[in-house]
């Protein structure tokens, strides 16, 4: 070896230097939590859509934490599950804390997605909890005789249509989807047993009622760890670190505008799709008062 490799060699290399400042990264989590967003959705979280974000974030070389700014009143159960569960495989495999901060609200999927952190902090008016499983339609029975369409169903299977919307309500329909809804809010409780522990106060009938909390109170119940804003308790936390933000990608349309780029033209069922998504995306949002 040289001389100059060997004094080369003692130098600090450029990742390695000491004077350079740590991170914590952000991933923000805003918006309804939904299988299929809407191409013009402004926000929608999924495993698909939150994938890149996430990477980013827990990939940086001088990672000290991640964490999650949550705003979302749920959504689907699949989707909340599978976000969580990413978030808590890459947390292991870079053996880094993430903490979990709850802005307006995180209620029902988007306080699933808290209990991925290690530590929750909610803001003292945020709205947290929601720890149920709901689902929710139209009955259409009779609306399309009104108008002379008469409705045609074939099925090989006697359970392959349940509650259809066209179609009178079955009692055996609703007793099935109970059954479903009891099991998916069980998994729900469990999974919160599990991040949340002895931090919990209170019983099951309550915390798992479904019922809506201010932050402070969350606080009481051990739903969250402490109250504060990301900044506040990340730059108390950590004063000497660096903020980078990752933000999940959003529809094509939706960074281009509703109406798209110059010469676009959507179709008259696109349109009504996109506002179906948008009043299910704002009733979504309206049970919180938001």
């Amino acid at each position: 070896m040289s001389v100059t490799e060997k004094l080369a060699s003692r130098l600090p290399r450029i990742g390695d230097r000491g004077d350079r400042a740590p991170v914590v990264a952000v991933v923000k989590l805003h918006g309804l939590i939904t299988p299929t967003p809407s191409p013009v959705a402004r926000g929608a979280i999924n495993l698909n859509t939150v994938e890149s974000a996430l990477t980013r974030a827990f990939d940086h070389d001088r990672l000290v934490a991640v964490a999650l700014a949550i705003n979302s009143p749920g959504g689907a159960p699949t989707q909340s599950s599978l976000v969580a569960e990413r978030i808590r495989e890459l947390a292991a495999k870079k053996s880094v804390p993430v903490l979990a901060f709850c802005e307006d609200v995180a209620a029902s999927g988007g306080y699933l997605l808290a209990c991925a952190g290690d530590e929750i902090h909610a803001h003292p008016s945020s709205l947290v909890g929601s720890i149920g499983v709901v689902s929710s339609g139209f009955g259409l029975a009779g609306l399309l005789e009104r108008f002379g369409v008469e409705r045609r169903v074939h099925t090989a299977g006697t359970r392959k249509v349940r509650l259809d919307p066209f179609q009178p309500e079955k009692p055996e329909d609703v007793a099935w989807l109970s059954t479903q809804l009891d099991e998916l809010h069980e998994q729900f409780a469990d999974w919160v047993r599990e991040r949340r522990g002895d931090k919990l106060k209170g019983g099951a009938e309550d915390l798992f009622s479904g019922e809506i909390w201010t932050g402070a109170k969350a606080h009481e119940l051990g739903l969250v760890d402490g109250l504060g804003s990301l900044r506040s308790v990340v730059g108390e936390r950590y004063p000497d670190a660096e903020i980078a933000v990752a933000e999940p990608r959003r529809p094509l349309l939706a960074r281009l505008g509703l109406g798209g780029p110059p010469g676009f033209a959507m179709s008259t069922s696109d349109k009504l799709f996109a506002l179906l998504e948008a009043a299910e995306n704002r009733a979504a949002w309206s049970r919180f008062g938001l």
